[in-house]
């Protein structure tokens, strides 16, 4: 099915590292209205979307220097390039794989060997799903209104989403910097320079504010709640808890439920 643009073809940018699958991709599309470009790794694919402002991504998962995940968790958290459909193709079919593709901002994910219309289909959908969503959309402000983002920001942002994404199990911070992209030292310093505060301090802020989330929006047992939030047990929660807010966990609810339809418990900053 074709997809027919006011504007012209859509660009779709493909992402792959092997030079063959690139050429199949196009091939497969060459149908439909479409002008492609390519990049052969995460971080040169990221780049050229800032550049170009592609209407899709079709982004492979493995791949050397940066992998697919990496740069879709970079595309995400930049302004410039987080509402651009993302499509994974891997010829990996794990059901782990599928769902950190979806978790990690992609709009869908398709295993090799696929067929063209299967390929040309989700393509079609995605783009028609986004072409409604900019229709319904109140208008952006001027690109020159904006302010410059710091290209440090975009890995701090990266990070964050990562890190509330993945509170309950958090990698080490070696991991998590490889996660972005980077590595620790960087990290460490882009994340200071950027916010003020060292990763651990935001993990720590993170993990009592979803604590809060938690207690005033569930009936989940307050050693539950450590647990999913990564705490070992409920006492190192309790006492990170007190810390923070000033009472125990079991207080807070406790004071939360007799302040029901009354003055809100403050929630941390």
């Amino acid at each position: 099915m074709s997809i027919a643009s006011e504007t012209g073809k859509k660009n779709i940018l493909i992402v792959d590292d092997s030079a063959f699958e690139q050429r199949m991709l196009t091939e497969l599309l060459s149908d439909e209205p479409y002008r492609f470009s390519v990049a052969y790794n995460g971080y040169q694919g990221y780049q050229l979307a800032l550049a170009t402002h592609p209407d899709l991504i079709l982004l492979d998962v493995r791949m050397p220097e940066m992998d697919g995940f990496t740069a879709c968790r970079l595309l995400k958290a930049n302004p410039e390039t987080e509402h651009i459909p993302v499509i994974f193709l891997s010829g990996a079919d794990a059901v782990n794989e599928r769902i950190t593709g979806l978790q990690v901002g992609g709009v869908d994910y398709i295993s090799k060997p696929f067929t063209p219309a299967e390929l040309a289909a989700r393509i079609h959908i995605h783009l028609s799903l986004m072409r409604r969503a900019n229709s319904t959309a109140p208008p952006a402000a001027p690109a020159s209104d904006k302010p410059p983002q710091h290209p440090d920001l975009v890995f701090v942002n990266a990070v964050k989403q990562l890190i509330l994404d993945n509170l309950g199990s958090l990698p080490n911070l070696s991991e998590i910097a490889r996660s972005v992209g980077t590595y620790r030292e960087k990290l460490t310093l882009m994340f200071r320079e950027q916010t003020g505060m060292t990763v651990f301090a935001f993990i720590r802020e993170a993990r009592i504010a979803r604590g809060v989330e938690l207690l005033q929006q569930t009936e989940i047992d307050v050693q539950d709640i450590a647990l999913l939030i990564g705490f070992h047990n409920a006492g190192n929660f309790a006492t990170a808890f007190r810390e923070r807010m000033g009472v125990t966990p079991s207080a807070y609810r406790q004071r939360l439920q007799e302040q029901r339809g009354g003055q809100q418990m403050p929630a941390p900053h």
